[in-house]
């Protein structure tokens, strides 16, 4: 969460630079919309584990609400175990991507030129993340629905 707060900050930093340099010296570094993007696309991937630790994702509470203890605790581990089985396969997907981003050498058609490999990494950091978060919050559920069994 922290990481996604100093992103945030980073971003706004960036862009009141661009707006005071384009409107008071007219002049614009022409990165801020490339650094906002990358900004953007790690934290909607760092945060994927921090929603998951507070439960900020939807749950169908009306439904929920008459389930049983441990039928509750069913659904919310295969909800778990849905989102980690999805969350492997994206992991590896992400992973065999940057792989190829770094082997083929790509960068950013911009005056940066950053290295997409680098922006990319991220993707496969925050996944993995959510898969840690997930498969806390799967043994978490598991053992609510043992308890409830019994």
């Amino acid at each position: 969460m922290v990481i996604c707060e100093i992103a945030i900050v980073a971003m706004a930093i960036i862009v009141i630079m661009e707006i005071v340099s384009r409107n008071l010296f007219n002049y614009s570094f022409e990165m801020s919309e490339e650094l906002g993007g990358y900004i953007i696309v790690g934290i909607s991937f760092l945060s994927l584990s921090v929603c998951q630790v507070y439960r900020s994702y939807h749950h169908v509470q009306f439904i929920q609400a008459r389930l049983s203890p441990r039928m509750r605790a069913a659904s919310h581990l295969l909800f778990d175990v849905l989102s980690l089985a999805f969350c492997c396969v994206l992991l590896w997907q992400l992973t065999r991507y940057v792989m190829q981003s770094h082997r083929t050498g790509d960068v950013a058609m911009t005056l940066l030129a950053t290295p997409l490999w680098i922006p990319q990494a991220i993707m496969p950091i925050g996944v993995a993340a959510a898969i840690v978060s997930l498969t806390r919050s799967a043994l978490g559920n598991f053992r609510r629905f043992r308890a409830a069994a019994r």
